[in-house]
């Protein structure tokens, strides 16, 4: 039998793809034709993925249905037609890690890093499974641990087994699916509950506080009441270094080369973890040392006297954090951010403190809104002059306006967005090389 991805260069579907490859299935996917930056590791690995077409679909196949597709689109119906297993991504997912002792990271903020970092602390001190939602999968039969990146969106999250339940934070968003905060709070109890053992949450958050759960919860962050501080932390141009003590007893000192206390906190995540599963401090500091980064997570280009620095932020929490950082890794640079709002609804709820987060750059450049799954005739009234109108510096840019950005220079240019905006930035990393 063969798996068949529908949507296969989504970021989930292209990391779940490559495990059930490396487990030894067979398997193939389509998706849109145009370039996304999943599909050169799809490739390597020896997966065929074809535009979408209903005759792809054959009798031999299981299919993987992309939540960004409906059951209207050709290759599910044909699959319908000829009476086929469909699983949605997160029911396969749910059907593949239950077979593993499953880490499951979720949160509003933080998660793509934190199972990142999990997965490379674990891989190599004892070997892990992983799915992450930057795009990358790992699976071996052979390893105890599956490190798996759980999104909130929908309830998604609940399809899963979680032997440990992370919880980041719990901040409103994908405002088109919850009601309010209150709604987004009642998702995340239910996630809490489905922990075999512990549930490890942040705990300088004020609603991880409020979850009523029946397993034991440990909360880390920088507070004195939590279970896993950090303490006598340093922030400087090379990173990030600070002690840990567990449950009052001193844990170990760690240095983690990225910025930021986002980047502090989701380490102090996987520590905890690392702890409770008895890994010896110093194997832990030894691979933070080494961790990179996750991609499109603070992914920096230098061009000369300027740095490009990619990065998956979309709401206004996860700019603030960006932004801080690259203050703290460049304090001699100008700020340059270039930002592409993602969904109207999204733009609609937080427009205002997107645009505080932008002011706090020296100059803001905005795309039009990436629609993802909505329509711009619902939404006629947002548009992205919502955030320029209140930028300080701001303005409206295309993605072929790199000669506006390329006037600025001894600069970080900070692009933010959950989109492929890839063609902006390689335009200005050309005319920086020539300039």
């Amino acid at each position: 039998m063969t798996y068949y991805f529908v949507g296969i260069k989504g970021t989930g579907m292209s990391a779940l793809a490559q495990i059930l490859k490396e487990l030894g299935y067979d398997v193939e996917g389509s998706d849109k034709p145009n370039h996304f930056f999943t599909q050169d590791a799809l490739e390597k690995a020896g997966i065929k993925i074809y535009d979408f077409n209903k005759d792809n679909i054959r009798e031999d196949m299981i299919i993987v249905q992309g939540n960004s597709f409906k059951d209207d689109h050709e290759e599910i119906v044909r699959a319908n037609e000829l009476g086929l297993k469909i699983y949605s991504y997160q029911d396969m997912v749910g059907k593949l890690t239950s077979m593993f002792k499953t880490v499951t990271v979720a949160g509003c903020h933080g998660k793509t890093t934190t199972t990142s970092m999990l997965a490379h602390v674990f891989d190599n001190i004892k070997g892990c499974n992983y799915l992450i939602g930057d795009g990358t999968g790992h699976g071996s039969k052979d390893n105890e641990y599956f490190m798996l990146e759980a999104c909130e969106y929908k309830r998604h999250f609940l399809s899963y087994h979680p032997y440990y339940a992370v919880i980041t934070n719990i901040e409103l968003d994908h405002t088109d699916y919850y009601k309010d905060i209150d709604d987004v709070v009642s998702a995340y109890e239910e996630y809490a509950r489905l922990a075999e053992k512990i549930v490890i949450a942040y705990g300088d958050d004020t609603y991880t506080h409020t979850l009523n759960v029946n397993v034991p919860i440990f909360y880390y962050g920088l507070n004195e009441d939590n279970d896993i501080i950090a303490k006598e932390i340093e922030y400087t141009e090379d990173g990030t270094s600070f002690d840990v003590f567990i449950e009052d007893n001193y844990y170990g000192h760690f240095d983690l080369p990225l910025y930021g206390k986002h980047m502090l906190l989701n380490a102090l995540a996987v520590i905890g973890i690392c702890y409770y599963e008895r890994l010896e401090a110093k194997d832990v500091s030894k691979c933070l040392k080494t961790f990179e980064g996750a991609k499109r997570r603070f992914s920096e280009t230098v061009v000369g006297n300027n740095v490009i620095i990619d990065d998956y932020a979309h709401h206004p929490t996860e700019m603030k954090a960006v932004i801080s950082s690259a203050k703290q890794k460049y304090p001699g640079k100008k700020i340059v951010s270039i930002f592409q709002p993602h969904t109207f609804t999204r733009t609609q709820s937080f427009y205002e403190e997107i645009a505080t987060e932008l002011n706090k750059t020296d100059a803001a450049f905005v795309l039009p809104i990436h629609p993802a799954r909505e329509n711009q005739e619902d939404y006629p009234e947002v548009t992205s002059a919502l955030i320029v109108d209140r930028l300080e510096n701001g303005h409206h840019i295309n993605i072929d306006d790199a000669a506006e950005l390329n006037k600025f220079d001894d600069a970080v240019f900070l692009f933010m967005s959950p989109n492929d905006i890839s063609k902006l930035e390689n335009d200005l990393i050309d005319l920086k090389k020539n300039y």
